[in-house]
């Protein structure tokens, strides 16, 4: 293969890899998709969609991250989830056939397949086994909404840092140093947390000086996941 040649991902193939909800598909289906797929690379920065936006589709995550947001009438983000390899994001609005309610932008480097809308609903209507799995993953992140809400409602903001860093490591590991395996900026802790970027700065440096964490530029440690469960709250 030619270097600037780039080789597109098969649909079963990524489904399996990736736990993706196409792997719920019939291999028909699975052609299909492959067929009418429109294959993606973006950099970090790009943005797939804004909120408000009429999109035709929605976006399956085959590499890289990618987050989802909202934006406040100050300009402010508001992070609402990462989307990862397997992942998919828009679908709502393909559903309900509403504008974007949210913004989509890469915070690594991703490969993404968009897949027109008149795919998704095609499968809903033909395959019950996918459409549950769908209704699911709609219901699962509409009580990661719920929860979300109830911890902005009634937990501080160094109670939410502490569970945002214990869902970073559930979600996306540690490497072989104990490092979280996704690089943010210090705001765009601030913007899942919901607070001020002073805030989650401050909060990070005692973490650091309570032998939690430590830091190196964005790159996060964690030293001690127990002691962060503790301050979360999760379990309680």
């Amino acid at each position: 293969m030619k270097q600037h040649e780039v080789q597109i991902p098969l649909c079963d193939k990524c489904a399996f890899e990736t736990g993706s909800i196409f792997k719920h598909l019939a291999r028909e289906e699975v052609e299909k998709l492959n067929f009418e797929k429109d294959f993606r690379q973006y950099k970090r920065g790009d943005v797939l969609y804004n909120e408000g936006n009429r999109i035709s589709g929605f976006y399956c995550i085959n590499s890289g991250i990618i987050k989802v947001y909202k934006t406040g009438f100050d300009g402010k983000e508001q992070i609402i989830r990462f989307a990862k390899a397997g992942d998919i994001i828009a679908y709502r609005s393909v559903l309900s056939k509403e504008l974007a309610c949210t913004s989509a932008k890469v915070i690594e480097d991703c490969r993404v397949c968009f897949i027109p809308s008149e795919v998704l609903i095609s499968f809903i209507k033909t395959n019950s086994s996918f459409a549950l799995e769908l209704m699911k993953l709609a219901c699962h992140e509409l009580g990661e909404a719920n929860s979300f809400i109830t911890d902005i409602a009634q937990k501080t903001v160094r109670e939410r840092l502490a569970e945002i860093l214990i869902f970073l490591v559930n979600d996306f590991g540690l490497d072989s140093q104990n490092y979280l395996q996704i690089s943010l900026t210090r705001e765009e802790l601030a913007n899942i947390v919901g607070t001020a970027t002073e805030s989650v700065i401050r909060l990070l440096s005692e973490f650091k000086a309570d032998k939690l964490i430590e830091l190196n530029g964005r790159k996060i440690m964690i030293l001690n996941r127990k002691g962060l469960q503790k301050i979360s709250n999760v379990f309680s």
